[in-house]
């Protein structure tokens, strides 16, 4: 089942699978903010919050089935605002990078359902929400990373900042897993010179200092920092909310090796697909909207479609 996208419900999708992932990185649709249109009980289109996390920790209990056992998962997933009125319902904010109509979902209509414990202009607060749920689940929460986004959508409000990150949450199977610190290190901006660990200092050559033999070195490079700056790059003909490549090839490139498989039980126009294959790992995807097979046959050539029970995108290379 490598190279392979499984259309349908990704929660009758993934426990079809029979092969093992090292890691998977996803970004669920986010609550209340689209209908897709065309299926009932699709997630972030329950009645509250609480129901979203609690079908979004059933599909990642599914995830950590495929895992290896030291694998991971990158889930990038973004906040919504309550605003309720009476006899006016719940609209939630608008978020969207795409420029044309196609591929556009309903914006969610607004809802009649006033939601216990929130408060008109409330942050709800969905990614901490879906990350201690998974946490208490099983999951070991390892890192909260943030994306930046230096070309944010604009917003019109007056009392508060213009939204310009989201998260990305870093989990594991296990105690012990992959992942591959030097993969992503960065380049040292700034020459720091030498460490001098006798002293607890860092020094240029010629300051003076004579650093300990065997305890002094070299730093050209640095550990990845937890703040990633990545524009959103929109996608000709994609939906309206595409993953930037930029932002998971670090995911992929610390979460697995060559060769490896990666999972993405939301893969919508095949971004995870398409870095998966440029970086020589193999992706298997789950997607329930048929109409995005010809965004990822774009993006993911020489491909075909078979039917077999599931309709199966397969990569035939």
């Amino acid at each position: 089942m490598k190279n392979t996208i499984l259309f349908g419900d990704c929660r009758d999708t993934l426990p079809t699978i029979d092969v093992k992932a090292r890691m998977c990185v996803t970004s669920p649709p986010y609550y209340g903010l689209r209908n897709y249109g065309g299926e009932e009980n699709q997630i972030g289109q329950e009645d509250t919050p609480e129901q979203f996390i609690d079908n979004l920790v059933s599909v990642f209990r599914s995830v950590r089935d495929v895992l290896t056992d030291d694998g991971t998962l990158w889930v990038n997933i973004g906040d919504s605002y309550y605003n309720y009125r009476p006899g006016k319902g719940q609209a939630l904010v608008k978020q969207t990078v795409s420029k044309t109509e196609r591929d556009q979902p309903q914006q969610c209509a607004r809802r009649a359902n006033k939601l216990d414990g929130l408060k008109e202009k409330d942050l709800i607060g969905i990614p901490w929400m879906l990350a201690f749920a998974l946490r208490a689940d099983g999951w070991y929460l390892r890192q909260d990373i943030i994306w930046h986004k230096p070309n944010p959508m604009p917003e019109s409000v007056r009392d508060r900042c213009t939204k310009s990150h989201e998260h990305i949450f870093l989990l594991s199977k296990n105690k012990k897993y992959y992942y591959d610190n030097e993969a992503i290190k960065e380049p040292v901006k700034q020459d720091w010179g030498t460490r001098d660990r006798t002293k607890g200092k860092y020094h240029n050559i010629g300051s003076g200092l004579s650093p300990h033999s065997g305890l002094s070195k070299s730093y050209d490079r640095k550990n990845k920092r937890d703040v990633w700056s990545v524009t959103n790059k929109p996608y000709k003909g994609s939906h309206f909310a595409v993953f930037p490549p930029d932002l998971i090839e670090p995911c992929i490139l610390a979460g697995s090796r060559e060769g490896d498989l990666i999972l993405d039980p939301f893969i919508g126009s095949g971004t995870t697909a398409m870095v998966s294959k440029k970086h020589n790992r193999h992706y298997i995807g789950c997607e329930l909207h048929e109409e995005y097979q010809e965004l990822i046959q774009q993006r993911v050539p020489d491909q075909k479609v078979v039917q077999n029970g599931l309709t199966e995108l397969i990569d035939t290379l």
